[in-house]
């Protein structure tokens, strides 16, 4: 009886394979890589005293610090502008104030003099304090300018010891201006709390977090991410949706950063001529800690509130992020004046993401908007057929194809057992 099942089984389970493949077709990719100026990286290192340890491979921490970044320096490929700076260095007093203040830029962000960057990183030696958001701030700003990549890759082996400036929420306020800057973090021989503050900074930017132990781990990641700053990338435009739909930004195809605070909706605007196809897509990142249970609501709707279509997502809390998205074709409609008729998609985005108390709200959640306006099919109510697309007739035909198959089959299993009892 099993035997008999299998094929029946194998056919179900193609046929359920070529309806995900029909009722999901993939979305076009919007935006184009960005790499107009040349890809920027800020290498900041923590300089403080903690760094004599000599518990990496039998040398200090600040030892094979220096050894990678004198590798680092020479593998840099010649269309990254490469930058340095410190934490740490300059002040050895008991000021804590004085302390906070101490980072400075070793070499300037540029076109590198291998010799004259790895001349200055000799000079480094195990000094003050760990002010890390301080140091944070100011690469940003190092960076400032141009369409290129922006990387910092932070190497520390201690936590931040300038509070209540927390590195974490500095990591936040970057990512909020929406400069298309990504912060990546390395951990010295890191504790439990050093792991989940360079983690929470990384995360805050869309960055990495990396467990350093030993030199070569070290040399080898700093190399790979200073060669993936020099990759194509494409740099999210920030806009500001508003609290309504006559208010709200007009945009047109391309990939967006906003920010939105916990129950908040916000309100975009997407011009559509008759014929057009919009899709939309958004993605929103739980940067905090935040309750488990959450969802995001996508929905276009016309200017006068009736809604067209909706795409929505719940999480349980085992990912950071919750994504939906959503297809509206408009029909090929004339007006009077025999041009195409346009058409004022209004989209809106609301959050049920919720925090507890001490969790602070602002500034808001991360979210990624993507907008496509493509040409639509020629008919555009063939895409609406029971949101499956224009491969509808092609389901009901497998359908029905494997009804067909299925009274086969049972009438052929029925017929053999009948001889075998008549034999």
């Amino acid at each position: 009886m099993i035997r008999r099942t299998r094929p029946v089984a194998g056919a179900l389970a193609l046929l359920a394979a070529l309806t995900a493949g029909i009722a999901f077709p993939a979305g076009a990719a919007a935006g184009e890589p960005t790499g107009q100026d040349a890809p920027k990286v800020d290498l900041v290192l923590d300089v403080s005293g903690s760094m004599r340890a000599r518990d990496i491979d039998g040398q200090s921490r600040m030892a094979a610090a220096k050894q990678a970044f004198n590798e680092v320096l020479d593998a840099t490929p010649e269309e990254v502008q490469l930058g340095i700076r410190t934490l740490g260095a300059d002040y050895a007093g008991d000021d804590r104030k004085e302390g906070c203040k101490d980072t400075a830029q070793l070499y300037p962000v540029g076109p590198l003099d291998r010799t004259e960057a790895k001349t200055a990183v000799a000079t480094l030696a195990p000094t003050g304090w760990t002010p890390i958001g301080p140091a944070l701030l100011q690469a940003a700003d190092d960076l400032d300018g141009g369409d290129g990549s922006k990387r910092i890759v932070l190497i520390s082996d201690g936590e931040d010891t300038c509070a209540p400036l927390d590195p974490c929420e500095v990591a936040r306020e970057i990512a909020a201006k929406g400069i298309g800057l990504t912060i990546d973090t390395l951990g010295l021989v890191p504790n439990a709390k050093l792991s989940r503050q360079l983690s929470c900074i990384a995360e805050a930017t869309g960055g990495t977090y990396t467990s350093i132990e030993h030199q070569d781990e070290l040399t080898d990641r700093v190399n790979e991410l200073v060669d993936r700053a020099a990759e194509p990338v494409v740099t999210p435009v920030a806009t500001e949706g508003a609290g309504s739909c006559d208010k709200a930004p007009v945009l047109r195809s391309g990939l967006y950063t906003d920010r939105e605070e916990f129950g908040q909706q916000r309100w975009y605007r997407v011009e559509l001529l008759a014929g057009q196809e919009l899709r939309a897509s958004v993605s929103v990142a739980a940067d905090r800690a935040v309750r488990p249970d959450h969802g995001v609501l996508m929905r276009a709707v016309t200017v006068h509130g009736r809604e067209i279509v909706r795409g929505e997502a719940t999480g349980s809390g085992r990912t950071d992020v919750a994504s939906t998205g959503l297809r509206y074709p408009k029909p090929e409609i004339d007006d009077d004046s025999g041009k195409p008729a346009a058409e004022t998609v209004c989209l809106g985005v609301t959050t049920s993401f919720s925090a507890d108390a001490g969790v602070k709200t602002t500034p808001g959640l991360p979210l990624e908007l993507t907008v496509d306006v493509v040409d639509g099919p020629d008919d555009a109510a063939d895409v609406a057929s029971f949101g499956l697309g224009r491969g509808w007739w092609l389901l009901g035909a497998l359908i029905v194809t494997g009804f067909l198959a299925g009274l086969v089959w049972g009438w052929l299993s029925r017929w053999r057992v009948a001889v075998w009892r008549t034999n």
